[in-house]
C-alpha cells in the first residue's frame, strides 16, 4: 500500500496553463469516459473562476497511473488567497511547479512557492508553454533557480528535477530535443521524485484543510489522514482549534477517484478523503482516536490586513433587484464564509445593519462580494481600511511588495505615481522593452492605484502585488483628487443633461437610467463634489427652425468593475452592490446632511 499513493500539489502564477495541464492530465489518465463530454478547465469549476482566469478555491482530484494513485491538490495562484494556500499544502508530500516558457516565475507564484519550500516539499518544475513562439526556456531555468535560492531552498530542494510540456498540445519531454508524444514522462516523473506518503501506524490523526458543504448531508471535513486509519461508522473526538472537544461519529467517508467521489469504509494513513457526518468541522481541527487523543499542530494562518463594513442596503432602490436583503440574512451569509475561510474574519458592530468584515485585500474581499450578489444578495460596503498594529509603541501598517512591468517610455511616470502613494523603489532592471520596476507600498497605497497607472501609461501597465511586512506608518496619502458628480433629485437620466454637462467630467451612467437623489453619476474635473440635474429635459416648442437640433454626441459612461468601484470611493461614499447592478452613492443622500456630517468631522483623518 505505501508506495501506491503520491499527494502533490500544482502551484502556478495566474495564465501560466496550470488549468490546461491538468485537464490534459485527466485526458490522458483515461479520467474522463470515452462518451463523456470533456469540459475545459475543470478545475476552474466556479464561475468567477471561469471568468476571471483565476484559482480562488483548491480542489482535489485523482489520478490512477499504471496502479498509482496521484492525488492533484490544485492551489490558488493569489497572495490574497494565503489562507487557502496555507492549508492545501498541508496535504501534499510534494509541488509540482508550472512557469512559463516566456514570463519566467511571477510574483505569485514566488508566493505560493515560498510557502512549500518552508514546509519541506520537493519541487518538480514545469517549464509550460514551450511551443510558444517567443519561449526562451533555458533562460527562464537559470531565473527559477535563483529564485529558489532566493527563497532558501535547502540542498535537496535545489536538486529539483525539470520537465518541459506544453499543456495546450499535450506533450511533456526530459529534454527539448526528445519526442513530443504524451505527458508519461510528466507522469513518470511525479510517481519517482515524489515520496510516498509515510504509513504510520498508531491511534487516528486527521487534520481537516478544506471544507465542502451539501445540502442533503450539512458540512463535509476534508483533510489528509496523517497517522492510522478512520472507518466509517467510527466513534471519534473531534480536537477543535481553540482547544475544546467533544464526541462525533464518522456516517460516510469518501475518498477522490478521478472527478468523482468514492464511498469506502477506511482510509489508511497517507490518503485524502472527505468524512460526513461531523457537522460542526471547521477547518484546522482535529479529527482523533478517543482513548488517545493528540491534536495536530495548528494550521498558521496569514493575518488579515484590511477590513470593511458590509452594510443592509438602504437606499431608495432597496429591494427591487436582490432576494436576501435583511440584516439576518447578510449576517449568516457571513458567518458561512468565515466558516469555509479562514483568512475571513466577521465581526458584529454596534449597529444591527452593519458588520465588520476582515480580510487579506480588496481581491480577497471583492470576491466574497461578488459570490454574494450572485446569490441574490443586496448589500452595501464602505472604502476599504487596512488593519494597523502597534510595534514597540509606535503605529505600524501592513507594506507589500508592488511589482509593475511598464514599457520604458512610462516607467518614469509609473515611479512618480508610486512615490505619491508613498511607495519607496527598490530594484529597477531593464526586459527588452520593458521596465521591471518593485516598490514596497503601504497597503492604503495600493487603493485607487492600478486606475491612476493604467491611465498615466494608456492601458500599457502590468501590476502585481504581495503582502511584505508590517512597517512604521509612512505618512498620510491623499484621496481621491476629484470630486464626485451627484444627482440632485430622482428620476431618469436623459441625454440631453448628460450632454450639457459633459464638460464637468465623465459620467458613470448612460441616458435612460434611473437615478436617486445622491447617487455618485460621474467624476467631476475639479477636486469638489457638485450637485447636477441629471433629469432635465429640453424645452419643447412648436416652433422651430431648419438646422437648430444640433446631434447630441455622448461620450460612452466609465463602466467600474467591483474592485476599481471599492478603490474609487472616499470615505464619505458607499458601493451599493446588487445581482443587477454596482452604484456609487453618498453616505447621506441628502445635501444638508453631508454639510452637517462634513463640520463634525474630525480634522485628522489617515
Amino acid at each position: 500500500m505505501e508506495n501506491n499513493i503520491r499527494n502533490i500539489a500544482i502551484i502556478a502564477h495566474v495564465d501560466h496553463g496550470k488549468t490546461t495541464l491538468v485537464d490534459e492530465m485527466l485526458k490522458q489518465g483515461r479520467i474522463f469516459r470515452e462518451n463523456q463530454t470533456v469540459q475545459e478547465r475543470f478545475l476552474d469549476s466556479n464561475d468567477l473562476e471561469r471568468e476571471r482566469g483565476i484559482t480562488i478555491l483548491s480542489k482535489n482530484i485523482a489520478i490512477d497511473y499504471k496502479g498509482v494513485k496521484i492525488n492533484l491538490i490544485d492551489t490558488p495562484g493569489h497572495a490574497d488567497f494565503g489562507g487557502e494556500v496555507e492549508r492545501v499544502l498541508k496535504m501534499a508530500d510534494g509541488v509540482l511547479l508550472l512557469v512559463d516558457a516566456f514570463e519566467g516565475p511571477m510574483p505569485q507564484t514566488r508566493f505560493v512557492l515560498q510557502k512549500a519550500l518552508s514546509l519541506g516539499l520537493k519541487p518538480i518544475v514545469v517549464i509550460n508553454k514551450v511551443d510558444r513562439p517567443d519561449n526562451r526556456p533555458e533562460e527562464v531555468l537559470e531565473e527559477v533557480f535563483d529564485l529558489f535560492l532566493e527563497l532558501d531552498a535547502d540542498d535537496f530542494q535545489l536538486d529539483f528535477p525539470t520537465i518541459y510540456a506544453s499543456g495546450r498540445d499535450g506533450w511533456a519531454v526530459d529534454e527539448l530535443t526528445d519526442d513530443r508524444l504524451s505527458l508519461e514522462p510528466l507522469m513518470e516523473k511525479i510517481i519517482e521524485q515524489v515520496p510516498a506518503p509515510k504509513q504510520i501506524e498508531g491511534p487516528l490523526q486527521l487534520q481537516i484543510t478544506s471544507i465542502d458543504y451539501n445540502d442533503y448531508v450539512g458540512r463535509i471535513g476534508i483533510g489528509r489522514v496523517y497517522r492510522g486509519e478512520i472507518k466509517d461508522g467510527e466513534k471519534l473526538l473531534l480536537l477543535k482549534r481553540d482547544g475544546s472537544s467533544h464526541r462525533a461519529e464518522v456516517k460516510k467517508l469518501y475518498t477522490f477517484e478521478g472527478l468523482d467521489k468514492k464511498y469506502v469504509d477506511s482510509v489508511a494513513s497517507g490518503d485524502i478523503c472527505g468524512v460526513i457526518g461531523v457537522e460542526d468541522v471547521d477547518i484546522g481541527d482535529t479529527l482523533a482516536d478517543q482513548e488517545t487523543p493528540e491534536p495536530m499542530p495548528l494550521i498558521a494562518i496569514d493575518e488579515p490586513t484590511m477590513s470593511m463594513t458590509f452594510m443592509v442596503n438602504n437606499s431608495p432602490f432597496y429591494g427591487k433587484e436582490g432576494k436576501f436583503v435583511t440584516s439576518r440574512q447578510i449576517h449568516d451569509r457571513l458567518f458561512r464564509a468565515m466558516k469555509s475561510d479562514v483568512a475571513i474574519r466577521v465581526e458584529d458592530t454596534p449597529s444591527p445593519d452593519s458588520f465588520k468584515v476582515y480580510g487579506r485585500g480588496i481581491l480577497h474581499l471583492s470576491i466574497l462580494m461578488e459570490n454574494m450578489r450572485r446569490e441574490g444578495y443586496e448589500l452595501q460596503v464602505g472604502q476599504p481600511k487596512v488593519i494597523y498594529k502597534e510595534i514597540d509603541g509606535k503605529k505600524a501598517e501592513p507594506v507589500e511588495i508592488l511589482i509593475i512591468d511598464v514599457p520604458s517610455d512610462f516607467s518614469g511616470k509609473a515611479i512618480e505615481i508610486v512615490g505619491q502613494q508613498r511607495g519607496e523603489l527598490v530594484k529597477m532592471e531593464p526586459k527588452g522593452e520593458i521596465q521591471h520596476l518593485e516598490f514596497h507600498i503601504p497597503s492604503r497605497g495600493l487603493i485607487g492605484l492600478r486606475n491612476r497607472l493604467l491611465t498615466a501609461t494608456s492601458g500599457e501597465a502590468v501590476m502585481h502585488h504581495r503582502f511584505y511586512q508590517y512597517e512604521y506608518f509612512k505618512g498620510s496619502i491623499p484621496q481621491r483628487q476629484s470630486g464626485a458628480l451627484i444627482s440632485m433629485a430622482d428620476g431618469q437620466a436623459t441625454a440631453y443633461a448628460i450632454d450639457s454637462l459633459q464638460d464637468r467630467g465623465r459620467f458613470f451612467i448612460a441616458p435612460g437610467d434611473q437615478i436617486y437623489k445622491g447617487q455618485i453619476i460621474g467624476e467631476n474635473n475639479k477636486d469638489k463634489d457638485l450637485e447636477v440635474n441629471i433629469q432635465r429635459g429640453k424645452k419643447l416648442t412648436n416652433m422651430r427652425a431648419a438646422g437648430s437640433d444640433r446631434s447630441l454626441k455622448l461620450a460612452p459612461p466609465t463602466i467600474f468593475s467591483l474592485e476599481e468601484s471599492l478603490e474609487f470611493i472616499n470615505d464619505d461614499e458607499l458601493v451599493e452592490i446588487t445581482p443587477e447592478s454596482i452604484r456609487l452613492r453618498k453616505i447621506h443622500l441628502d445635501e444638508n446632511d453631508r454639510k452637517r456630517a462634513r463640520q463634525n468631522k474630525p480634522l485628522h483623518q489617515f
